[in-house]
């Protein structure tokens, strides 16, 4: 029950804050640096699927081992480090082999990656220790 919530807690967390961040902060940003590369609209499939697979990961690489070590820096820093290496990898291949790819998107995009992860994994642990407390209250 408690990957069930961390899952839930997290993912919610995640798709509120990449929602805000897509429509509202980096647009323009994005716009300006690979306009030409970017789809009038999103492939709806593909991002759900990203969402799904990418918040399992966020528990199963930060918030799990944070349980066990009873730690939320624990889920702060490997959310960092997943965020990092996840958002590298996207970014640092689209930099190796698309034309239009800037440097200037892949040091804001991974910084993003870095910084929404953690928050995430720290939210969802957060919660889930919460809701242990509160079952045992």
């Amino acid at each position: 029950m408690a990957y069930l919530i961390s899952y839930a807690a997290t993912a919610l967390v995640f798709l509120g804050l990449d929602f805000i961040w897509l429509t509202r902060i980096s647009p323009a940003f994005y716009r300006s640096h690979i306009g030409e590369l970017l789809m009038a609209q999103p492939n709806l499939i593909a991002a759900a699927t990203f969402y799904l697979l990418y918040v399992a990961g966020i528990v199963f690489f930060a918030i799990a081992p944070a349980l066990s070590t009873g730690s939320w820096t624990t889920a702060l820093l490997s959310g960092a480090v997943l965020g990092l290496v996840a958002f590298g990898t996207y970014d640092m291949t689209n930099l190796a082999t698309l034309k239009g790819w800037s440097v200037q998107v892949c040091i804001v995009d991974m910084l993003w990656g870095m910084a929404i992860t953690a928050t995430s994994a720290t939210a969802g642990y957060m919660v889930t220790v919460l809701s242990r407390s509160i079952g045992n209250a």
